[in-house]
């Protein structure tokens, strides 16, 4: 149950306006919510504005009380999940209704019959009957919508059935259904691409539970599960959340997520998305994410968000075809003038651009976002491509990105005698094994390799970006940065000053530990270089990447050693977490293009800031949701997967958008010195607009 804030700013008898906190929301979607709340009944129309948080109705009668219910209660959830068949796509972006052969079948046994016909009134019966539907849905978008591609092919028909030339209207006609058939085919194709990235839910799951002092196993709805339950996965089963393994091992098929083929061996303390199957083996699985921010549930954000999203280059294409629609009117309207040949006038409206300049750029757009998704790449619409294609700048966050991210203890330094390496280790492991970040997940693998042994201690505490807090025998226990202890927790660090410095200067990454308000010691972790690391840079510079940066909190001697071996070309060292956004925006201002690599919680605002946000598969959950391109794969080699894709659909869309305006320039021509009957050209036009449109669902191919 929700329970969301408004504000009713301006209210008349037809117009409402409220400002709604859930559009604070990251992950809420302006088109989404649109259409959820247009089917209030007696709304007329809903218009979202995401930055200023309102939402303006339009109402044709009272209904204020249930809208005002509907803003309180609404979640996530609902919005995810609403009008859609089966768990998948929201039917309010793609249409489930099949393209009908209806208008074909009825156009072509006009063809036919008019062959065998004698009588000419029996002629032009069966030709208006068969051309009447195009002709009425041709006068409605003239009055709805103004001159377009429709109302000139409607206005060639009718000519041809004016001038009684009945071969010419019925072939006409027959050729414009078929047309219209296979483009609205190939669309539908292109969203069924997408449709199979939105996987299903799992409706019920088995969690674990604590019944009369005896663990008991209890199926429920997956919307009930929350977050820290211990969800049960048997073999053949889905997985209904994102979380770690904390029992169990077993063979997981990750193809429909991340694209590998093999399946993945997983155990305790791996995580695992939803959506993958269990091929053998069984888990217990400590649940992280649930619901609305599960991996299913982003990729059907990602596809609602892709299909209701326009890159500049498709409006400018829609653009340029409604401009050319009064250029092909006007020279039909000038050969009449000088001819005045109905022939000529009927070959001429049909040489249209509308539908190739139209369709065929959101195809490929579609079938790119489809490709990507397959390969465990997914992209946030065709904005995210179009940006990813100009951008010149990679700026990475080193940990998880350019480096593994499975950090390694390297050594344990305790700074009071009393305390061994084993003790200062079992201590920092039993407060950080409740948490399953990078460090932590080192520090517990150490400690159990050297035989854990367990201390009791309180509740903890953990702080985002800094640490962990707790008690151990009524003492303080504090573990984490630097930062944390010596500013936030006032620990003096003057003491062991020089032991510190000579371990950075060595190239460690230090963890810090804190007992009784004292400095114990230090942990000192590794983190290795991806093996694909620096062969990725090399494939983003000849993809016309200009500028490599490298983000990281190391001291400058380490960061400046990985920089070198990786050919990065500038690097920012020692930084906070919030120094990102800025450094990424220093770059914006230089006009660069700049994409943004991370993987943590505290990357979120450069990732909205970069031109391009990517987030690493291991990352943060808000990292993935403030992202224009979330990786579900854990390889840095997606990032050039990406950028490849990027690069070839806008080549595509471009040769496409010169093709279509050249042959049908052509056609035009054509038609207008008379080189082309009505026939003819509904042949070449329609052969032209279906052949782009089946190269654009083509797509493209990316080099493995």
């Amino acid at each position: 149950m929700s329970n969301n804030s408004f504000v009713k700013v301006h209210e008349t008898p037809t117009r409402l306006r409220y400002k709604y906190s859930l559009l604070k929301e990251e992950y809420i979607d302006e088109n989404i919510l649109t259409s959820y709340l247009k089917n209030i009944d007696g709304v007329e129309s809903v218009r979202v504005n995401k930055k200023a948080t309102s939402v303006i109705f339009s109402i044709s009668k009272s209904v204020a009380n249930v809208i005002e219910k509907t803003l309180q209660e609404l979640t996530l959830d609902d919005l995810l999940s609403t009008n859609c068949e089966n768990n998948a796509v929201c039917v309010n972006c793609i249409s489930d209704e099949k393209p009908s052969l209806n208008g074909v079948l009825r156009a072509s046994s006009a063809l036919v019959a008019e062959r065998f016909i004698k009588s000419n009134f029996t002629k032009a019966t069966v030709t208006t009957a068969a051309a009447t539907p195009m002709l009425i849905e041709g006068t409605k978008e003239f009055f709805e919508l103004g001159l377009t591609s429709k109302v000139l092919e409607s206005a060639a028909v009718g000519i041809s059935v004016f001038r009684r030339d009945y071969l010419a209207a019925n072939s006409t006609n027959a050729m414009l259904e078929l047309g219209e058939y296979i483009e609205e085919t190939t669309v539908h194709k292109s969203d069924d691409l997408l449709k199979e990235l939105a996987k299903p839910n799992v409706k019920e799951a088995w969690i674990e539970k604590v019944k009369d002092g005896k663990k008991v196993e209890v199926l429920v709805k997956t919307e009930d599960i929350q977050i820290g339950d211990i969800v049960i996965v048997s073999a053949g089963s889905t997985v209904p959340v994102d979380g770690h393994i904390v029992n169990g091992d077993a063979s997981v098929n990750q193809v429909s997520m991340t694209g590998e083929a093999e399946p993945v061996k997983k155990a305790r303390g791996d995580r695992v998305i939803s959506g993958t199957v269990l091929e053998e083996g069984r888990l217990k699985i400590w649940a992280e994410h649930v619901g609305a921010n599960t991996a299913t549930q982003r990729i059907k954000h990602y596809i609602e968000s892709s299909l209701n999203e326009k890159s500049s280059i498709q409006l400018k294409a829609t653009r340029l075809a409604d401009k050319l629609v009064p250029v092909t009117l006007g020279l039909a309207g000038l050969s009449y003038v000088v001819t005045k040949d109905f022939e000529r006038v009927a070959s001429i409206l049909q040489a249209d651009y509308s539908c190739a300049l139209k369709l065929a750029t959101p195809v490929a757009f579609k079938s790119t976002i489809s490709k990507a998704g397959h390969e465990g790449i997914m992209i946030k619409g065709a904005k995210s491509i179009e940006a990813l294609s100009n951008v010149d700048t990679f700026i990475f966050d080193k940990t998880g990105t350019l480096t593994q991210g499975d950090l390694e203890v390297i050594e344990v330094d305790p700074y009071d005698e009393e305390w061994t390496e084993e003790e200062l280790l079992n201590l920092t492991a039993s407060t950080e094994e409740h948490y399953f970040h990078p460090v932590a997940e080192a520090v517990v693998k150490a400690a159990k390799q050297r035989g854990f042994v367990h201390m009791h201690h309180e509740e903890v505490e953990f702080i985002v970006a800094h640490g962990v807090k707790t008690e151990v025998d009524e003492k303080n226990v504090v573990i984490g940065s630097r930062h944390f202890l010596e500013d936030d927790e006032k620990i003096d660090f003057s003491k062991y000053q020089d032991r510190i410095n000579k371990s950075l200067d060595e190239g460690k990454t230090l963890l810090y530990v804190g007992f009784d308000n004292k400095l114990l010691g230090t942990i000192a972790l590794s983190d290795k270089i991806r093996d694909n690391s620096k062969q990725s840079i090399e494939k983003l510079r000849k993809l016309g990447v200009k500028h490599m940066v490298m983000l990281t909190g190391d001291v400058d001697k380490k960061a400046q050693q990985v920089a070198k071996e990786l050919g990065i070309d500038e690097v920012y060292s020692e930084l906070l977490p919030t120094d990102k956004a800025s450094i990424v925006k220093k770059m914006k201002e230089q006009g660069r293009n700049v994409a943004f690599v991370g993987d943590g919680i505290n990357d979120a605002p450069a990732l909205i800031s970069a031109n391009v946000g990517i987030s690493m598969s291991k990352g943060a959950d808000i990292a993935k949701a403030t992202a224009d391109v979330s990786l579900l794969k854990d390889d840095i080699d997606a990032v050039v997967e990406a950028k490849e894709l990027a690069n070839k659909t806008m080549s595509l869309i471009n040769t496409n958008f010169k093709a279509t305006v050249g042959i049908n320039s052509g056609i035009l021509a054509g038609a207008t010195i008379g080189a082309f009957s009505p026939i003819v050209t509904a042949v070449l036009h329609n052969g032209t607009t279906i052949g782009l449109l089946l190269n654009s669902i083509r797509g493209v191919k990316v080099k493995r």
